[in-house]
């Protein structure tokens, strides 16, 4: 259990470490190629990992089957779209500043990421909690392949919102703590889901789309537009692609 909780996490250290390594700020060209990578991650992810499953489990509903999912996803959407109207942030496009408040800017850019990282952890937990409790729907190598999708789709966050944090002035060291608090969430968030799910197992269908819905959002309101942003370009496109045919090729092959 704990391999499947803290591999996103280590991801997202990783990212986080490439401040020690780079002098100079992310470029747009790779930083769009980056974004698009772990939208595809994201979205193959939130499909292959857990609607599928949801919809799997749910097959003795008949034609009202996708009720569950359905009701899941959009209430995931809605968590996510909550969080980002309450919690000051910066879009990582920087196009636009969520909610008004007194926080710097530094600390504004770690709490975006930080809100992209919560419904990864709360994915893995979901997952994790499932293969625990015995759903035949899903095994460990399903569970071990979504923490391995989304570390890797973790390392190109962690760099994004070190290296910016870099060119600002912040010191390393501290912009390297900085971009591991912003993924600490996602272990947290998968223990919580994890110690919850004893009660929450016969809802499991309406959590494995609610975390999709959460993703999903995420990608939608953040990632495509930040890989989109400026002169155009096809490169987060094409990145987009072999994100997610990387991240299928994972859920299928170890699922």
């Amino acid at each position: 259990m704990w391999t499947v909780i803290l591999i996103p996490f280590l991801g997202t250290s990783l990212g986080a470490a490439c401040v020690f390594f780079l002098k100079k700020a992310i470029g747009d060209n790779v930083q769009r190629a980056l974004t698009g990578f772990a939208s595809g991650v994201m979205v193959a992810a939130s499909f292959f990992s857990l609607l599928l499953p949801a919809l799997e489990q749910t097959k003795n509903m008949g034609r009202l089957g996708f009720l569950p999912a359905s009701v899941g996803f959009a209430i995931g959407m809605l968590f996510l779209l909550v969080l980002d109207m309450v919690i000051p942030h910066i879009h990582l496009d920087k196009s636009e500043e969520g909610p008004k408040s007194g926080l710097k800017r530094t600390t504004k850019l770690v709490l975006a990421v930080t809100l992209h990282n919560l419904p990864e952890g709360m994915a893995v937990g979901v997952v994790a909690a499932g293969w625990m409790y015995g759903n035949q729907t899903i095994s460990f190598t399903g569970a071990l392949a979504l923490a391995i999708g989304i570390a890797i789709q973790n390392f190109p966050e962690g760099a994004i919102v070190s290296m910016p944090l870099l060119a600002e002035g912040v010191p390393k060291t501290r912009t390297f703590i900085y971009g591991v608090l912003s993924g600490i969430v996602e272990p947290i968030g998968a223990l919580l889901v994890i110690a919850a799910a004893g009660v929450l197992i016969p809802t499991m269908p309406y959590l494995l789309s609610f975390a999709a819905g959460a993703m999903i959002y995420v990608v939608v309101e953040e990632l495509i537009p930040e890989m989109s942003e400026g002169e155009h370009s096809n490169i987060g496109t094409v990145c987009f692609a072999i994100g997610f045919v990387l991240m299928m090729a994972l859920d299928v092959g170890l699922g």
